[in-house]
């Protein structure tokens, strides 16, 4: 376009795709009636314009600084009639999509982002760990019901509890069929966990099988290594080291520690199949991490607590009818602590979610040490049993070696972002 004076028109072209501009153009005095009166007409046409327009404000000039430029290009275009117009093209003020004018975007204020409550996420942990301890010392509590009994009832009211998420998700009931494999794999494998945590805190004392199966992350960070081909460092091995020699203490064999051992629960022989328990839980827990980190989110976590509570129930339910111990509770007070098991249970995975949703992994590991700690508290007060000095030895290895475990991936990860 040329140069010209200082009157304005607008004028409106529609392409092939509905889009409509509207050009704010500067012309000479000489066909200012003429212009004004195309304006009237395309104005008319205006009615059929789409509703996405983008509008170029046009910045006006002075008449004077118009004559400068106008003399100083010295061009002119030739119009139709054979009359001539001086067309200036300045840049555009702003451009705006849509029904709403700029001024009335100029008037908004700006959308302010959410704020994130800090601390939001260990406090969800906090809560997922007091659960999940209240879990162990209710199932502690429970008299004449076998372990496998119990997690069968908490698998079946978490799978009611399951089912109307799924719907509401639409995420189906059997996942992606690349990843049933491994869904599966996650049910059996997280629900044999449950189970030999609560066979373990039935055989031993409860301090001393939480802290054996809150070892689970260092054999969590092994089995990456072989499965998944992450990077294992030598404080890897460090930790492995630390957290079975914390195990050892707790078991205290005969071999190392003479036949008269003081301060465990019944005979050695429960002693010894609870410390095998619970060992056989952290590893089945550590598979299942692998699991979840070998899926990713292509799965919806409702969808993997689904298989766990599913396939955990039939297991329950078989393992159970063969071992013929299916027993009623004793009285009313031991019922309502098992549907209480099964609701802590559901309220312990869904904050434990929320807490790694808000918060790294790093900080929520150290945040569940406070479950070893409430482990021991527990213990002394609802059981009046002291620990030992074998005991309290053994969960400062696993505590070390577990947060040690967690400040590195805290570490790593920060220095990654």
């Amino acid at each position: 376009m040329g140069e010209c004076n200082n009157c304005t028109q607008e004028r409106a072209l529609t392409g092939e795709d509905d889009v409509t501009v509207a050009f704010h153009k500067v012309v000479s005095h000489d066909n200012q009636s003429q212009l004004y009166n195309r304006q009237e007409e395309d104005e008319h046409g205006d009615d059929e314009q789409t509703d996405e327009t983008v509008h170029l404000r046009i910045n006006y000039l002075k008449d004077e600084d118009v004559e400068e430029k106008h003399r100083a290009r010295g061009s002119e275009n030739v119009l139709e009639g054979g009359e001539k117009e001086s067309l200036l093209c300045a840049l555009p003020a702003f451009c705006t999509r849509g029904k709403e004018t700029a001024s009335s975007e100029e008037g908004k204020p700006p959308e302010e982002q959410p704020k994130k409550c800090p601390g939001l996420g260990l406090f969800y942990a906090f809560l997922a760990t007091v659960f999940f301890s209240i879990i162990a010392l209710l199932v502690k509590t429970i008299e004449g019901v076998h372990a496998i009994e119990i997690s069968a009832i908490r698998c079946f009211f978490q799978m009611l509890f399951v089912i109307p998420l799924l719907i509401y998700h639409k995420t189906g009931f059997l996942g992606p069929r690349d990843k049933r494999i491994y869904l599966v794999l996650r049910g059996f494998l997280g629900s044999n966990a449950m189970i030999l945590l609560y066979y373990a805190v039935q055989q031993m004392p409860l301090a001393d099988a939480t802290v054996i199966m809150f070892s689970n992350p260092v054999f969590t960070s092994l089995l990456a290594w072989l499965f998944l081909k992450e990077r294992c460092t030598i404080w890897d091995c460090v930790f492995t080291v630390f957290t079975l020699t914390g195990v050892i203490l707790i078991a205290r064999p005969p071999f190392l520690f003479g036949e008269h051992l003081g301060g465990i629960e019944g005979n050695y022989t429960k002693h010894v199949k609870g410390t095998l328990a619970a060992f056989g839980g952290a590893i089945a827990a550590a598979f299942t991490f692998v699991i979840l980190r070998k899926m990713g989110k292509s799965v919806h976590y409702y969808l993997s607590v689904w298989y766990y509570a599913v396939i955990g129930l039939l297991e329950c339910i078989i393992t159970t009818s063969i071992l013929g111990e299916w027993n009623l509770p004793f009285c009313g007070r031991d019922r309502w602590m098992l549907m209480l098991i099964a609701v802590l249970g559901i309220a312990g995975q869904t904050f434990l979610t929320k807490a790694l949703q808000n918060e790294k992994a790093g900080p929520v590991s150290l945040m569940r040490t406070v479950d070893v700690v409430l482990a021991f508290f527990f213990q002394f007060v609802f059981f009046h049993r002291a620990p030992t000095w074998w005991s309290l030895g053994g969960a400062l290895c696993v505590v070390l070696s577990t947060s040690g475990v967690a400040l590195r991936r805290w570490y790593n990860s920060s220095g990654k972002s």
